[in-house]
């Protein structure tokens, strides 16, 4: 009989480093997308604040508290990480287990942003793209979440089917970027 053994989306595949910038797989914990019932924004809000400490984030926004963490996601969707919903966010709003849906890396080192540069077209500059802001953008062919989570360190999200071409790509712009070091 076969033995299933669990492996996360980047296993064999992460960490790696190349000139001062480290790319790691992240643990984000349960991953819930969250989707406010018509009407229901203001006690969502309300009811998020009560269970975990965090509020409904404004587009382009994230926020932590402690291991939670909510992201925006999209017009009238968010992510909430790192902790299980409480039940009575099912009042005000649709909750979706997204767990195992994606793969987590964070990138991290002076250079971080001139990695994610070579192939995003988002303004990483912090000025335009501050710790906590947070979008969903191409990354080199596939479609990727971007949040600053430090000064220089980025986390990005991509369908779990996808982690070794991010893996692949990453690699590729680590060494481009080293090079020019």
């Amino acid at each position: 009989m076969a033995e299933l053994v669990a492996k996360s989306p980047c296993a064999g595949l992460l960490p790696i480093s190349e000139g001062g910038v480290t790319v790691s797989e992240v643990d984000p914990g349960p991953i819930t997308a969250i989707a406010p019932f018509r009407g229901k924004e203001k006690t969502l809000n309300t009811a998020l604040t009560r269970a975990h400490g965090l509020g409904w984030p404004a587009p382009g926004q994230s926020d932590a508290a402690g291991d939670a963490r909510i992201q925006w996601f999209g017009h009238s969707h968010a992510l909430l990480m790192g902790v299980a919903p409480k039940a009575s966010l099912a009042n005000h709003a649709a909750l979706t287990d997204q767990g195992d849906a994606w793969a987590v890396v964070r990138i991290d080192g002076k250079g971080a942003r001139d990695v994610l540069a070579r192939l995003t077209p988002l303004d990483l500059r912090p000025a335009a793209f501050p710790v906590g802001a947070t979008a969903r953008s191409e990354l080199q062919h596939m479609q990727a979440a971007i949040t600053r989570v430090g000064r220089d360190a980025f986390q990005v999200m991509v369908f779990r089917s996808m982690a070794q071409t991010l893996v692949h790509d990453l690699q590729v712009a680590l060494r481009a970027v080293a090079a020019r070091g």
